[in-house]
Parts: structure tokens; sequence; C-alpha cells
């Protein structure tokens, strides 16, 4: 297997080149060459797999023996050996045809664990192997930062700097990211939105010279890793319906900021699993809402909401999916993106508009509606979304025909946003881990929303 650039400037590169390279070197991203096809014959064997099992299988698919299978096996096995439930990613039944794929049962109660502990995991074994030095450093709505800084925390070989947007993620994951006094971790606390913080990123990996000269190494879903990693948690899911009994397939709704998550489950149903609908929910920032209903992909006011790791404008996956809208067309893609980059809007209509809204379904969820959600599920069901999880039983609710089987995907616990939650009256009890961070001294630098001014921290930290 090899990786190409969406914007078809970059040779062709192997698995362990890809990661490293992060944000491809043309400005694109990277994408496999060509996708694994899974037959139905091998779908029914993975249905059997523990998920360790499951994920090794799915890797294998990307990797192409690059990272010996007995290797690969060992970096799955302890990345996943962190979670704290048995099936790592389990669904919990709440009817007939509503589900919930809880995957915050890794380190730090968020969904991104299930792609970050690997990657860290990888890092480490790259930077063992080809004794390279690895400076990753990413931005975070507020999940990644802390899942990313977990990975890779104390490890030989490894620095992380995280840029967040201060005072604009939830107390508990501001705590689970600044309460790490590790040599090898830097938090900045950058006054501005996370479209800064991203823009910010993009701009310092697209410096290649800067890039390689203090080998820059991205954490971001702008890394192809993370995709492939959180396609197994689609599969595993589907497969515990099957067992269930369930045929046919299935719905998936999905949390939305920065469009890896539901680009992952795009990529599972193109290897062949069987998904009826991919619902796409958004928050009040709906950039990609009005995109699948309108053709229109133009970021609005920024909007502070209940669900903030959402409140994003300007998504880093989008191109991936351009990519593969325009038939793999590298060059369609360049301009598309050279136009947003001008113009700030990218506008698609006709039959590529048809195939948009063949892909996804979208709703946007208001405030008041994602604190409805989380109301009506906890008295009708008794139990507690999170508030980003909350949109997508909102939107799933809101699209679902009549007897369809969804899952929704909670992509959090909600002990990291009871801000929100206690606005409806429901008291939680916070897992010990989250506690304990309340008595936590806090190491964090708040920094200006400038390239130069994070260009300077990084020289001095790497």
């Amino acid at each position: 297997m090899k990786y190409i650039s969406t914007r078809g400037q970059v040779s062709p590169i192997g698995f362990i080149d890809a990661i490293l390279m992060g944000l491809a070197d043309d400005g694109g991203l990277l994408v496999p060459q060509h996708i694994p096809q899974v037959s139905e014959a091998t779908l029914q064997k993975w249905q059997e797999l523990s998920y360790p099992e499951l994920a090794l299988e799915i890797f294998s698919l990307y990797v192409n023996d690059e990272i010996p299978r007995a290797d690969l096996k060992k970096l799955v096995d302890d990345s996943y050996a962190t979670f704290r439930d048995e099936a790592v990613t389990p669904v919990r039944k709440l009817d007939d045809s509503r589900y919930i794929l809880e995957l915050f049962h890794g380190p730090t109660f968020a969904f991104k664990d299930v792609a970050l502990q690997f990657l860290g995991n990888l890092y480490s074994y790259v930077s063992a192997k080809t004794n390279s030095v690895i400076h990753i450093l990413g931005a975070t709505s507020g999940d990644t930062g802390a899942s990313a800084i977990e990975g890779v925390r104390g490890k030989e070989g490894i620095r992380i700097c995280i840029l967040h947007p201060h005072q604009k993620v939830s107390k508990v994951q501001e705590l689970q990211m600044t309460t790490i006094n590790d040599a090898n971790v830097l938090n900045l606390a950058v006054e501005g939105t996370f479209d800064d913080c991203q823009r910010i990123i993009k701009d310092l990996f697209a410096d290649v010279d800067f890039k390689v000269k203090y080998h820059l190494r991205a954490i971001n879903s702008i890394n192809i890793a993370r995709i492939l990693a959180q396609t197994v948690y689609y599969f595993y899911a589907y497969f515990q319906l099957a067992k269930q009994g369930h045929s046919g397939k299935v719905s998936f709704s999905v949390p939305t900021g920065n469009f890896g998550d539901i680009f992952a489950g795009y990529l599972a149903k193109k290897m062949g699993l069987s998904v009826d609908k991919l619902v796409l929910a958004t928050n009040e920032n709906n950039i990609l809402a009005r995109f699948v209903s309108e053709g229109v992909y133009e970021p609005g006011a920024f909007r502070g909401t209940h669900s903030p790791s959402m409140d994003i404008q300007v998504a880093s996956n989008f191109e991936r999916y351009l990519f593969y809208l325009y038939g793999e067309d590298p060059q369609t893609v360049t301009q598309l993106m050279a136009q947003f980059k001008a113009d700030s809007r990218i506008v698609v209509t006709g039959d590529a508009l048809k195939q948009v809204q063949a892909d996804f379904a979208a709703y946007s969820v208001g405030n008041e509606e994602c604190l409805d959600t989380i109301s009506e599920y906890y008295q009708k069901y008794g139990y507690l979304l999170d508030p980003h999880t909350a949109c997508g039983a909102a939107a799933s609710d809101k699209l679902a025909a009549e007897g369809e089987t969804a899952i929704v995907l909670s992509t959090a616990h909600p002990a990291k946003f009871d801000e929100a939650i206690r606005l409806r009256s429901i008291s939680q009890t916070y897992p010990e881990q989250i506690q304990q961070l309340f008595d936590k001294p806090q190491f964090v630098t708040v920094v200006g929303g400038t390239n130069e001014e994070i260009k300077n921290r990084l020289v001095s930290f790497f």
C-alpha cells in the first residue's frame, strides 16, 4: 500500500513515511493509493474477532508489512489494553432501533483515545526503530490534546506541543491537558478560536523547511493513521449488532466538527461495510450541514456552544472527501482549495451535489435542542449523554426513517461536560480519575494567535 496526496504533487510513499509526513508536503492530505475491498466472506470471519484482533486485520491492509505482523500486534494490544471496557468500544441498546456506540472508555474518556493510543505507540515504535526525532505539534478543540498527551507523555525520543483555544474548552478538558507536568509536554493556550489554532498548525506544517528542520509530526486527524484507526469501530459496532441477530444495513449518526470521524465511516463504507446512512450532526457551527443541504462550503460567524469540541468552521478532513467526490482528481481538488483560500468559499452543484446528498444526511442541532435531547434521553432511557453525543442523537432522531436501525457515536463521557449537563438540573458523579484533576496544579502558557509567536515557543521547546 502506498499513499498519495489529494493535490497530486507528492510521489507515492509507504505507511511509515506517510504517518511521519502528516500533512502532505504539497499542502494536501495523504490518502491510500487504493481502498482495500473487503469481501462478504471476510466480513463474516471478522465478525468473530475481538476489538484488538479486528484492528490488527484492518491495519494490516494498510501497513503492507512495513511493520512485521508480530510487532503490529503488540502495538495494537498495548494500545487497547489501556481501555476500561473489555469490548473497547461497546454498543449499548436503548430500544429496538436506537443504539449508542460508546467510544469513551480510554484513558481520557474521549473517542480520540481510540486512535491516539495507537498513534502514540506507533510514533514511539518508529522513533526507536529508525532512531528518528519525533516532535509532535497538534491543535485541539478539547479532546485531541488530552488524548495525544496521554498517548506519548514520558516516551523516549518524543516531545509534544498542543495548542488549545484559551477558555474555549470545558474545565475537565483543560485540566486533563494542563495538569501534566512532564518535561516532554508543552501546553499553549491560544487567544482565539480552535480555527485559529488549526490554521497555525497547517501553516507551520506547510512551511516545509521549518517542518523538516524541527522534525514536526502531526497528531491531528490530518494524519492518515488517525482515520485508519477510527474505521475499526464502525466495523466492530456493525458486528456487535449482527451477533444480536440484526441483518441488513445500519445507519451511523456522527457528531462532527473536523470531518475526521465521519470520513472514517465513509472509508469503512467504501471498503465494503453495509452502511445505510451516514448522518452528519453539527451544532450551531453548521458549515458542514449547510454544505450537504446547499452545496456551499463557507464559514459563518463563530458560535460558542454547549458542545465546544464541535465549535469548528473549517474542517481539516474535508479535502479528503473532495478528492473522492471528484473521482480522485488532484487537479480539481487543488483548484477548489486554492479557490477556498482566496474566497473562503467552495460551491458544489449538479451531479456532484447529488452525490454529496447520497453520501450523507445532515442536521444542525441548536443549543437548546442539544440540552433538550440530554433531558429526553435521561428521562426516557435513564442514559446520560454528553452534549456532543446529544447532537448525534438529535440528528438521528430527526432524520431516521420509521424502524431504521441507527447507531449514535458517543464521543465523550458526560463527566467531561458537566457545565452543560447541570443546566438541566442533572447531577452526576465524576469518575475518580476526573475528580482527582481538580486538586492538581496547572502547567500552561497563554499566547497570542500569531504564527511567529508560536514558532518562537516551538524553537525554544524543541
